[in-house]
């Protein structure tokens, strides 16, 4: 059976067999096993938590418990004991993904409850909701009243088996939880329902479907309010790719609209994808106390092999903390101003003219790049990093058709291929920032306009970092800090 004293003590009994060599420094990640999911991330009794998908006893998914760990900055992470396991017999095969709220200073989590009910796992399964509590924010007690919202309280006409991931939110006085689930017809669909009190619930409406082009189920839903606007982030599992969007698998996007929570409704003109790159999915949100919306996402792809499953005892990691900004009509992902207390070793030089390639004169595996292009005549430019041999990480930009490209196909033993986007220069510039971590790379492009994700796993010794141009061009300034 498990439970979480068992998990704990598997963990701090293998510990010492996890391979570090592909960890890294300044994500977070699980502490032994398998993580996947984001959950439950909120500021609360001073601290950041966030809890995640783990499955302790393998690097691979397995029945679900939730990880949990608590930071003062959301990027050095302190590992606490694990929060849930499937336990009970309405959880019994896991504890799904969910979300947070505080309650009369008690932590609540809100989570899905997973039962298989025929021999293809994959196929013969139904979901719950239900509410674990705690005093402290470390040891959690699940209602005896769980589950809270069963099958029978969806609308008639929906899958009777894919419903959940609730993210909970506060409105007009009253608290709301949107759902993810589909038509059983290949829509994915996000259902919203109604509490006073977080253990008795009503159903409060269907408030979006997908088009025909979004995937044939929604996981993950996150809706929060920006800037007098309500914003719809949320996960398609099978999203047709749309020229050079949602090239992966499952996808990420947001819709920016308003949310009626009287009518059941919300409104939105478009979709555009939260990250450009490979490694991003099933993100979460919170506010902090500066007022701040920061999302983080699962670093990882599905139904694909993440190299340090074979013989590092581990798997899965967060994408940094972002700052979600509403821009006109659009969002923008900012790195927060936190990131900057870990700068050691500055370097920077200026006015670099470029044709052919240049050796960059600094090295490494962990550390931040701020870079500005000037582009010039050049057909194409840009960064190789993480360079040895014939190892390489190439981010470019090409002038003819205006895309941006990351191309890890010489990045090591991981997967390759490439990820492009559409970006436009700002009067010839194209400004990056850049954080390379062991084995993550993320680029925020022209300011957080855009970002790709991605992991690599180079070896040890490629820590070279190049500039290159196809015709001339230059760099305006070129920055570089090594991350401790």
């Amino acid at each position: 059976m498990y439970t979480r004293e068992n998990a704990d003590t598997f963990i701090a009994e293998r510990k010492y067999l996890m391979k570090e060599e592909y960890r890294l420094a300044f994500h977070l990640m699980g502490e032994f096993g398998w993580m996947n999911d984001p959950n439950g991330f909120i500021y609360f009794n001073g601290e950041y938590h966030m809890f995640y998908q783990h499955y302790p006893y393998q690097p691979v998914w397995g029945p679900m418990h939730w990880g949990h760990a608590v930071s003062r900055d959301l990027i050095t992470w302190r590992y606490l004991p694990v929060a849930l396991a499937p336990d009970q017999a309405y959880d019994s095969d896991g504890c799904f993904s969910g979300s947070a709220i505080e309650r009369d200073g008690k932590l609540y989590l809100m989570y899905t409850g997973h039962l298989i009910t025929g021999p293809d796992k994959d196929h013969d399964y139904r979901q719950n909701q239900n509410i674990a509590v705690s005093e402290d924010g470390i040891h959690f007690e699940k209602l005896a009243s769980n589950p809270v919202i069963g099958p029978d309280q969806m609308p008639a006409g929906l899958s009777q088996k894919d419903f959940r991931d609730p993210k909970l939110f506060e409105r007009d006085g009253a608290y709301y939880a949107v759902l993810g689930s589909n038509d059983g017809q290949g829509n994915g669909l996000i259902l919203l329902y109604r509490s006073d009190d977080l253990v008795n619930w009503s159903f409060a409406g269907e408030i979006a479907r997908s088009d025909g082009q979004l995937g044939d189920n929604w996981e993950c839903p996150d809706l929060f309010e920006l800037g007098g606007r309500d914003v719809l982030v949320m996960s398609p599992q099978r999203m047709p790719s749309q020229g050079d969007d949602y090239q992966n698998l499952h996808s990420t996007t947001y819709m920016i609209g308003r949310l009626v929570v009287g009518q059941g409704s919300f409104t939105y003109d478009r979709y555009e994808p939260v990250d450009y790159g490979f490694d991003f999915y099933a993100p979460q949100t919170t506010v902090d106390l500066k007022g701040r919306r920061i999302i983080m996402g699962w670093m990882e792809t599905w139904e694909s092999e993440i190299p340090t499953q074979l013989g590092h005892y581990w798997a899965g990691a967060m994408t940094m903390p972002r700052e979600v900004i509403l821009q006109g009509e659009s969002l923008a992902f900012k790195p927060l101003e936190e990131m900057k207390a870990y700068r050691r070793n500055g370097y920077e030089a200026s006015g670099i003219p470029l044709s052919g390639v240049r050796d960059m004169e600094v090295r490494g595996d962990c550390y931040e790049l701020e870079v500005v292009f000037e582009a010039g005549q050049a057909v194409e430019f840009g960064l190789k990093l993480r360079v040895s041999g014939d190892e390489e990480t190439v981010l470019s930009y090409r002038q003819d058709d205006g895309l941006f490209r990351f191309n890890r196909d010489q990045s090591g033993i991981g997967l390759g291929g490439e990820r492009r986007t559409k970006v436009l220069l700002k009067d010839g510039l194209l400004a990056l920032n850049i954080f390379v971590d062991k084995s993550s790379v993320e680029v925020f492009i022209q300011g957080g306009e855009k970002v790709m994700t991605g992991r690599i796993y180079p070896g040890t010794d490629s820590l070279g970092i190049q500039a290159y141009a196809e015709g001339a061009c230059s760099m305006v300034s070129f920055k570089k800090w090594d991350m401790k």
